[in-house]
């Protein structure tokens, strides 16, 4: 083995890639799937009411379910200009 080839870059076949790809796109989905139907409409709402008040973009507003034990969990991130 050469002095090179240790720093180049092996490169993986592209069916490997893909389906590396696929697999995160596939957990993605389920994950998305699996949460509360209300929670698209609740995220709309939540940014509606921050942009009386606040000039913000939708991809700056995440909210989320979490269950612990026997309780859900509400998490919202708002993230506020300047």
């Amino acid at each position: 083995m050469s002095l090179l080839e240790m720093f180049r870059q092996k490169k993986q076949p592209s069916a490997s890639v893909a389906k590396e790809r696929l697999q995160i796109i596939v957990a993605h989905e389920r994950a998305t799937r699996d949460g509360p139907d209300y929670l698209p409409k609740l995220q709309q709402d939540i940014l509606a009411v921050v942009r009386k008040y606040i000039e913000i973009e939708n991809d700056q507003v995440t909210v989320s379910v979490d269950n612990a034990d026997n309780c859900s969990i509400l998490e919202l991130n708002v993230t506020l200009p300047g």
